[in-house]
């Protein structure tokens, strides 16, 4: 028969030891990824029950150890003594009688360190010979409202080690809040191991048993206890007291209660990490890290750079495409990326190595941030912080706020060698050598016409002979290759000014697209990732604690 009411799991099936182990191990990984972060009370209470559940785990051998608990006059010592058939638990009317836990052991298996580990000096080996439960420990526990605080701390003590809790009470102290309040309740999670029993039935009048049976149900199920069972007995007349040594060897026969007991203590244990964590996954809202990126750029000098990119391109526009009487001004021009040492695919300036730039300048050229860029990176990094610690225990929140806040030294640095290592190049417009081609066909045909009225006007004042040329309606040709070549140059000149602009900010879009990028992975490596560990970190030991919670 089952030993107690609710000593298999709601399926039906035992729990088994491979079940343990695994709840063991998650407990463990969630101590290790909660770490500081968890409650130090509870995580410490936590790191008490895996070490108690590995020294009781270690133990060899087949017992089950039931406890006797009870207040003052309610006869557990007598009750005791019935169990084992002999006077071996004092009895008497001073009170409190019992001031040391004794033990009393079935079968021929040796329990020395069992005992030890419980601390139980006083023991009693229950003959062979005697019918009983093989591998049964039974202990008589100090009253638990002694008069005497070191009576209380012994059973509270013993109470945490052993593996099957039996309440017993009598008609008078059922009722005791002492029991409900500080012993029932609190250990109303280990309904799988508990059996209550109402003692001195003998006392109470007809019906009266079934009376007061009922009140102390109810008051147990007031208590938390949802599965249980009220044994009555009387060690004056031995009612009850086969059916109470039937139930404790169905619990050893069964051999589950046990692991039900340290099941009970994991539950616990995890149950009181529950506050540590939140009901919620967290994360880091899209907004929130745009909003960084954004300060990010503004910090890394993007802007600076994206209009030097856009600058450059129309320079170089021009010195392909403009007029070629006047691309000499262009040398006149600093170059805007050279400038910012940003010009790393020039053929006639070497590359500019990390090196050299701490060397030289510690960084690139950019200027560096304005208070008000570095306060916004800091904002928006705080923010991230708040947003994605909203709803996490207060001490997840701050690990995620601390996160969030990088070094700013590193973080200049990092973000100017992301500038530096992002191509501010593009592929060559194709039409750059076309209106080169006819830039430069337009200006021979000016310097044609220029010379051939050069000559004309040579031979004339020579009194040379006449140069021919070919009249196009009014106009000569020297005049219209002239006039021809000037102003169709200007007006391609002006065209190629027109695309220029234009592919300026197609390209100045690009390159901020790449900027935006590469600052994006400094933000994610430097605020987002950190914050998604702590993150993952955090629902990681949530999903451990509901792991041992089963």
């Amino acid at each position: 028969m089952s030993p107690l009411p609710s000593l298999r799991r709601k399926d039906g099936a035992p729990l088994a030891a491979e079940e343990i182990s695994a709840r063991v191990d998650a407990l463990s990984r969630a101590l290790r990824a909660g770490g500081a972060r968890l409650e130090p009370g509870p995580a410490a209470r936590a790191r008490e029950v895996l070490g108690k559940v590995s020294e009781r785990s270690s133990l060899v051998g087949g017992h089950t150890v039931v406890a006797l608990a009870g207040a003052t006059g309610s006869g557990k010592s007598s009750l005791f003594n019935a169990m084992i058939g002999a006077d071996v638990a004092t009895v008497g009317l001073r009170r409190p009688t019992t001031s040391t836990p004794t033990a009393a052991v079935w079968g021929d298996e040796p329990a020395g360190e069992l005992l030890d580990w419980l601390s139980v000096g006083s023991r009693h080996q229950v003959p062979t010979a005697d019918d009983g439960p093989d591998g049964l420990v039974l202990v008589d526990l100090p009253d638990f409202d002694s008069r005497e605080e070191s009576n209380r701390r012994e059973a509270r003590r013993v109470l945490e080690l052993v593996d099957v809790f039996v309440w017993v009470t009598d008609p008078q102290k059922y009722a005791d809040s002492v029991l409900h309040d500080d012993y029932v309740g609190v250990l109303r999670d280990y309904g799988a191991v508990t059996l209550v029993v109402l003692n001195q039935i003998d006392r109470l009048p007809q019906g009266g048993q079934e009376q007061i049976t009922a009140h102390l149900t109810q008051l147990l199920e007031r208590d938390g206890l949802e599965r249980h069972d009220v044994i009555g007995t009387s060690t004056v007349t031995g009612a009850g007291i086969d059916e109470l040594r039937t139930h404790l060897e169905g619990a050893v026969a069964h051999a589950d209660a046990v692991r039900h007991r340290l099941a009970a203590d994991l539950r616990t244990a995890a149950d009181g990490l529950g506050d540590s964590v939140a009901d919620v996954d967290a994360g880091v809202p899209d907004r929130a890290r745009d909003e960084l990126v954004d300060a990010l750029c503004r910090s890394a000098g993007v802007p600076t750079v994206v209009d030097a990119v856009a600058r450059d391109y129309r320079l170089e526009s021009w010195a392909r495409t403009g007029w070629p009487f006047t691309r000499w001004i262009r040398a006149f021009r600093p170059a805007p990326l050279k400038r910012l040492r940003l010009d790393r695919e020039d053929a006639d300036t070497p590359d500019i190595t990390e090196q050299d730039m701490r060397a030289v300048l510690g960084r690139s050229s950019i200027p560096p941030p304005a208070p008000a860029a570095r306060a916004a990176v800091d904002l928006a990094a705080r923010r991230i912080g708040t947003s994605a610690g909203e709803g996490l225990p207060t001490r997840w929140a701050d690990a995620v706020a601390d996160a969030a806040r990088p070094a700013e030294h590193d973080l200049a640095d990092t973000l100017d060698q992301a500038v530096l290592a992002t191509s501010l190049r593009a592929r060559k417009p194709l039409w750059w050598p076309l209106f080169g081609a006819l830039q430069v066909v337009l200006a021979l045909a000016a310097v044609v016409g220029l010379v051939w009225l050069f000559v004309i006007a040579a031979a004339a004042w020579l009194q040379l002979p006449e140069i021919p040329t070919v009249d196009v309606g009014p106009f000569a040709a020297p005049f219209l290759l002239l006039a021809g070549g000037l102003l169709a140059g200007l007006l391609l000149a002006a065209l190629s000014r027109w695309l220029a602009s234009a592919g300026a900010r197609r390209r100045a879009a690009v390159i901020r697209g790449r900027l935006r990028e590469s600052i994006g992975s400094v933000a994610d490596e430097h605020v987002v990732e950190p914050v998604h560990r702590v993150l993952s970190e955090h629902a990681d030991t949530r999903s451990d604690l509901r792991r041992v919670l089963g």
